[in-house]
Parts: C-alpha cells; structure tokens; sequence
C-alpha cells in the first residue's frame, strides 16, 4: 500500500495536506491526533468516499489488495433496505424483528475466506450470533465489522477509532487479534486520538495541520500524550455557574426508583433482579462488559423503552405509566450517548443541534427567543464550541460532532444528566475538560449524574457511588 501527496479539500478549508507513506506487508500504523484533525477524513479518503487529490496505491507484486473498513460508526440496512433509523427503535421489538440478525448478515460474505465462527470466536461475539443488528451495542458493533473484515480476507484493515466503546476484555481481545492479523501478513491502519499504544503497532505519525508528522519511537509518542494532557490541566475551564437554567423544574426527592426490574426480548434476558434508588443530587457511574444492559437500563430511565411500563419503576417521584409524558421526563434530563450520536439528525448546523437541547428533539422545529439563543451560546462559549456554531453538523469531525452534543445535553441546565460513554471520539485533553465541567456541575449546582464508561480513569471525581453490570448475575452496587 502507497500513498502519495494525498490532499483533501473542503469549500476553501484544507483538511488534509501532501501526505505520504508506504505500509508494508505485516505492519501496522498508527496515525493519532486531536479532534477535528482530519483522521476520519483521512480513512474516507483511502476508502474511496471522499474526493482527494495525490495517488493511492492498493496492490503489490501479486495484484490488488483488498481493503475493508472499520468504521466508528456502523451503517447498516434492515429487511426493509432502510438505514435511517431512530434512537428508540432498537428498544422496540417489533422493529427488531425487521432487522438482518448477525448470521443472516454474515451469511451474504460472497466466497468467505474464514468460516463464520471462526470469526466471531476470534472477536468474542459467538454468543450474539442470533441477535439482530439493531440490538448490539456500540462495542459489538465495532466487532462484528472486525469478523466481517476477517471472513471477506481483506489484505488491509482501515480501522477509525476501533478500541474507542469497546470494555477492558474487548479492548485486550482486539489487541491480539490486531497483532495475530498483522503475524499473517495483513497490513493495519488505525486512526485514534490519543491513545495508548496498540502491541502490533509499529509506525507511529500524528496528523497536525493537515500534515503527516512522524514520531521516532514509542517514547516520544507517550511524551506528546503527556504534553497534551498537561496542557489540558493548565487550560480546564470553568463550569458556567452564572448561565441560568432554561426552566423551572419541579422539586423531586428521588431520580429513580427500580424494584425487581426484568426486562427480557423473547427468551433473552437482558437485565433482572434490581432494585435500586438514585436520589436527588446523587452522582453514580455505571459500568460492564458489551452487551451487559447498560444502554437498556438507561432507556428505561429516559422514558424511551416501552418495558418501563411491565416494571415497578418512579422516575422524578412519579410512577411510570400515572399520566406523565415522555417529554415530562425528558424535560429533566440531560442526555447523550453513542447510539444518540449514530441516529442524530445531521441537516442542521451547530448552533441550531444544540439549540434543540432546550426543546429535547432530534432536530430543532421551533425558534428559539432571544434568551434562549442567549443561552446557547454561553453554553458553546464554556464548551469551546462558539467556532463550529455556523458550521453543519454533517460536516463536523466525529469528535466535533460529539462536544457539540454534549453541548447540547447541558444547555437547558436540566437536573439531572445521563451520559452514555459522554467522551466517545474525544481526545484526552477534551475529556478532562469536559469532565471538570461536569464535576464542577455536580458540586456546585447539585446535579444528579449517571455516568457510564469503560474506562475508570475517566470518572469525574465528583461521583460517590458505582453500579456494576455482569450478564448472568445481579447487579453489583457499591458506596
């Protein structure tokens, strides 16, 4: 594989800037950078989807080489050939059932250089074999495409933040698998932010100014990391504590409250035997392997799964399914998540994505007034995101696209946030940002905070107690 002076444009803005390198036979590279610095961009461009001027090479000396991506975000179609889906409709079964199940889509791998579960073993997803597409989780997602990638026999791998969702076992798991396929003979490509370093990796650039520099070994690669993190430490922001909130909401004591929950999809179950209670201006993280249930307990809290109403659950000191409705509910939360970000409405421009944070829609349908408008842009002020304000969302980075959803959660001041792998596509430094943000938030405005993460070291300080999910086993509690 050979790259030469590849450049990429958009409108008058140069994203990516007379970049070259060759990948051999059994190596693997890693390009890292900030957010906004054209890694997705750069993988779009060797996958053949965006326009680039320059030369790219896929063949050596005994011909075509077959690529496949590995995409952060995975698009697929169902029974109906639709790919537009909405947030809610993995929750829903009768919209499940019109989704293509892992083996139906694996099984359309023409000519399989791998048997199907060979594959899956490899990636450790063997048991979702029968689940549709639709209900894996944004980790399974990532390596479900991996054993497609493996059955089709690509010769290079183009991976876009592919440990990025992933729990500690999945991101170990992926590593050997990486450092196997590279033992083989294939050649890897890895877009990331900011990272620890894969084992297979060994080719280390970051992507700065649209240009590919180079780092000398692993130690100076560690060294940047570092910089960038301290930098971040100098520069943490301040929690707006002066914007006002967006409404007044009404009084609560209890955030939620769970007994003897069990929600199941046919003869899968998914979460049972909890009984818990969130109390007002508690902060807690919740954590697990894919595929544990997380998102689903969280669907269950944000009004959007319909097996709330077969549980004994209180949202707000309300019993679900006592006349409220779900922009009742929705109206005191704060909310963002991986599967958010996959299904957002992308025609609108920044300012207006988060705008419809004040109304709790996919899309903003109504004008904001002056004090609104106010508001949100004190919000983009405080999370660095005044100078994509005009920009369309769909033309965002991944990681751009991400703060301004986050943006977007916070801007109405709600009472409590829910925040589903909030800092997904961010590099470090943004993540501490951000995470003293939401510290700041909590302790000094009383926030009430659900966290989830796969990764401990991202957890702000200010949560006091932490809810473990295991398949096969009650939930975990402690503090």
């Amino acid at each position: 594989m050979k790259v030469s002076h590849l450049s990429v444009r958009q409108g008058a803005r140069l994203l990516l800037d007379d970049i070259s390198f060759q990948l051999p036979a059994g190596c693997c590279m890693l390009i890292a950078g900030a957010t906004g610095c054209g890694k997705t961009t750069l993988i779009r461009a060797l996958a053949g989807r965006v326009w680039h001027g320059g030369t790219i090479q896929f063949e050596d000396g005994t011909g075509d080489l077959r690529r496949s991506v590995i995409e952060r975000q995975h698009r697929f179609h169902n029974r109906s050939n639709i790919s537009s889906f909405y947030y809610q409709q993995r929750f829903n079964s009768m919209d499940a059932q019109d989704a293509w199940t892992v083996r139906e889509e694996l099984s359309r791998v023409a000519h399989p250089q791998m048997s199907m579960d060979e594959a899956l073993q490899h990636i450790g997803i063997s048991h979702r074999l029968d689940t549709p597409l639709i209900q894996l989780s944004n980790g399974e997602h990532k390596r479900f495409q991996l054993a497609r990638a493996m059955m089709e026999g690509a010769d290079i791998l183009l991976l876009d933040n592919p440990f990025t969702g992933l729990d500690a076992g999945a991101r170990a798991a992926l590593d050997q698998t990486l450092a196997d396929l590279c033992l083989a003979g294939k050649r890897i490509l890895i877009v990331t932010g900011p990272a620890p370093l894969p084992g297979c990796v060994t080719h280390i650039h970051r992507l700065e100014g649209g240009k590919l520099v180079p780092f000398s070994d692993a130690s100076a690669y560690e060294a940047w990391r570092q910089t960038l993190r301290d930098d971040a430490l100098k520069d943490s922001g301040t929690a707006p504590e002066d914007i006002p909130p967006a409404y007044e909401y009404p009084d609560f004591m209890e955030a939620v409250r769970i007994e003897g929950l069990h929600v199941a999809y046919g003869e899968k179950v998914i979460l049972t035997g909890l009984d818990w209670i969130l109390k007002r201006g508690e902060c807690w993280s919740i954590s697990g392997p894919n595929g544990a249930g997380k998102s689903t307990l969280l669907s269950l809290v944000c009004g959007d799964n319909p097996q709330a109403f077969a549980n004994r659950i209180r949202l707000f000191d309300r019993p679900r399914g006592s006349g409220e409705s779900i922009w009742d509910i929705k109206k005191m939360i704060g909310f963002v998540s991986p599967e958010l970000h996959h299904y957002f409405e992308t025609g609108s421009q920044a300012w207006q994505v988060v705008a419809s944070g004040l109304f709790d829609t996919i899309g903003l349908f109504r004008k904001p007034n002056p004090a609104q408008l106010d508001i949100v842009q004190l919000w983009m002020s405080a999370t660095g995101t005044s100078h994509l304000g005009e920009r369309a969302f769909a033309n965002l980075s991944d990681g751009e696209q991400r703060l301004v959803l986050l943006t977007r959660a916070l801007v109405k001041q709600p009472p409590m946030l829910v925040l589903d792998e909030p800092c997904q596509g961010l590099d470090e430094a943004e993540t501490l940002r951000f995470n003293h943000l939401v510290d700041r938030l909590c302790r000094r405005a009383g926030k009430t905070l659900l966290y989830v993460t796969h990764h401990p070291d991202e957890i702000p300080s200010c949560v006091t107690r932490r809810m473990t999910l295991t398949p096969g086993h009650p939930p975990g509690i402690d503090g």
